[in-house]
């Protein structure tokens, strides 16, 4: 039934690649070929205007997420697999994910991006996933109405698939109306999302699903961290201990 959806909806509504408009894929096996996916882990802080580097040694040591000095951030470390700075690509994938035409489906194009980061980099072992649970950075009901999905949700979806761990969507809620992040400083990001993430618990019981579990964030793209720190303030309040983030792009 899939397989024939999928023929009548690429029949009626055919797919062309966002980089050069050839028809088939939304990204296209040469286009794909000249993004520059990261095979390296890095640090939440920057050295020299980019993300720093993080030096990995020992299989251990794939738990290391940040340096020394970021140790006071709530989130553990952050997995990424493109640069998005001056990357028309990139960025055009990740507008028409989230913007008009509103393409759903880029969710997963840019989820095997993201897993071939975790190929390449060599975080795709058990001792990384296990006991974890994927939760993406809420949209309020504003934004959810126009856009008609959750594109952090989508992208979600697709990755569970793959690392074989469960989504879980109802909990980290946003409750306030916020003002776009990108038109914003980071003082002004910061003040913006105050008070905008809260934990909903429901049933029968008040325990969160998240306890004792690795969690990881996920969400299209981080520029300030803003977003994903406030939301990991919000999850580490209610109890969790370890808080990840897992983004398509970096911008800095």
């Amino acid at each position: 039934m899939d397989k024939s959806k999928d023929f009548l909806l690429d029949l009626f509504f055919p797919k062309f690649c966002l980089g050069c408009q050839k028809e088939g894929t939304f990204l296209c096996d040469d286009c794909r070929a000249l993004l520059d996916i990261s095979e390296f882990s890095y640090c939440l802080c920057e050295a020299n205007g980019a993300p720093k580097r993080l030096l990995i040694n020992k299989p251990t040591d794939s738990q290391i997420g940040k340096c020394p000095k970021c140790q006071d951030k709530r989130l553990s470390g952050l997995y990424f697999a493109l640069p998005y700075k001056d990357n028309i690509l990139t960025k055009k994938l990740i507008y028409q994910f989230k913007y008009t035409p509103y393409l759903k489906d880029l969710a997963k194009t840019l989820a095997s991006i993201l897993i071939e980061h975790f190929v390449i980099s060599g975080k795709n072992i058990n001792s990384i996933w296990e006991n974890s649970i994927l939760i993406p950075v809420p949209l309020d009901k504003k934004k959810l109405k126009i856009r008609g999905y959750n594109q952090s949700e989508e992208l979600a979806k697709e990755l569970s698939k793959f690392l074989n761990i469960p989504v879980v969507s109802n909990v980290l809620v946003k409750i306030k109306h916020t003002a776009p992040q990108m038109e914003l400083s980071k003082i002004e990001r910061e003040k913006n999302l105050e008070g905008a993430f809260a934990i909903k618990v429901g049933g029968t019981s008040d325990v969160p699903p998240f306890l004792g579990k690795k969690i990881f964030l996920v969400d299209d793209v981080y520029t300030t961290g803003c977003t994903m720190q406030e939301c990991a303030k919000i999850l580490k309040k209610a109890g969790a201990k370890q808080v990840w983030g897992i983004v398509i792009a970096r911008e800095s």
